[in-house]
């Protein structure tokens, strides 16, 4: 027997686990990068000192870390769902 045809599919339950990360991810990283670019025109009217570079620096590194891994699997997620809609999985 394969179960019954209202059991959930475990590979659609964790595809939208993957995707509620992702969607997580992309915000936090893009927020990141709306820090960087806040301080970075704060710091260039007021002074670029060191804890504004380090600041613009830190945010850029993290939000590039969270935003690369993320919009990758998002395209993944949404091709797959894709193909799952055309072979009618």
């Amino acid at each position: 027997m394969t179960g019954s045809p209202t059991a959930p599919d475990p590979v659609r339950e964790r595809r939208a686990q993957v995707a509620k990360w992702v969607l997580l991810a992309n915000r936090v990283g893009y927020l990141c990068w709306a820090v960087a670019l806040a301080v970075f025109f704060i710091g260039f009217g007021v002074g670029f000192h060191a804890a504004v570079s380090v600041t613009v620096i830190a945010t850029l590194l993290i939000g590039a870390a969270l935003l690369a891994p993320s919009i990758i699997l998002g395209y993944a997620v949404k091709a797959a769902e894709k193909d799952d809609r055309i072979n009618g999985r």
